[in-house]
């Protein structure tokens, strides 16, 4: 959950005559605009908070150069990259609601962040609208508001942060993200269960981590349902 200062990086692209990217799908637009960083391209998972009801699957690059959009259609048409209608309507679908989603999605989030933050089974937690994050700050100056994912470290074993995961109700078991729905992982058994402990733990992604994607339920709710969870693995 790390922030990068997208203005100094697009500096050093520019120094080395290199194109910039930005993958934005956390922030969407709502929140973050890349191209008014100085970025060249900006990308999204159209699956995640765009479509935002976990029901299509496509991507979409952004730019506002007239000359590098013409050859990103190029390699577009020559590989037969192109969404179906039907997909097309989804997406569309999905952005008319999208500044309602992304409002709940944020508030829920900073809510429950702070809440975790408090609780006894928690050691840390990674979520940049809290100010123990290290890219409070940054994240303050460059985003509109701080987004819907977070993660925590779990005061336990690898088998225990298992037990919280598989626990939840509310929360769906699931290693996507953005939808409306609530979703809950454990990166070391899941996402990243393919690298070894040693390169895992290096990169930061200990044992006890849980990843979540907040939805729209009532906040109340979701607390209820991971408080229920870490009773299930603590006891």
């Amino acid at each position: 959950m790390n922030v990068n200062d997208i203005d100094a990086l697009t500096d050093i692209a520019d120094e080395y005559d290199a194109l910039s990217a930005v993958d934005n799908t956390f922030a969407t637009p709502m929140l973050q605009r890349p191209l008014e960083h100085g970025a060249d391209i900006v990308s999204h998972s159209l699956t995640k908070y765009l479509g935002g009801h976990s029901d299509v699957v496509g991507g979409a690059l952004i730019v506002d150069d007239a000359e590098l959009d013409e050859r990103i259609g190029f390699y577009q048409n020559s590989v037969g990259a192109t969404p179906s209608p039907f997909d097309c309507f989804l997406v569309l679908r999905g952005t008319k609601t999208l500044p309602v989603r992304m409002d709940r999605h944020c508030e829920n989030a900073n809510e429950l962040a702070g809440w975790l933050q408090d609780h006894d089974a928690v050691d840390r937690v990674y979520y940049p609208g809290l100010e123990s994050h290290p890219d409070h700050e940054l994240a303050s100056e460059q985003m509109d508001d701080f987004g819907g994912m977070l993660s925590f470290e779990l005061d336990g074993t690898l088998e225990q942060a298992e037990t919280v995961v598989s626990e939840t109700d509310v929360f769906t078991l699931a290693e996507s993200l953005g939808g409306v729905e609530s979703l809950i992982e454990q990166p070391a058994t899941m996402t990243h269960a393919a690298i070894p402990k040693e390169e895992r733990e290096a990169a930061g992604l200990k044992d006890g981590l849980i990843r979540v994607s907040v939805g729209v339920e009532h906040v109340d709710d979701l607390k209820g349902d991971l408080e229920q969870a870490f009773e299930a693995a603590l006891e």
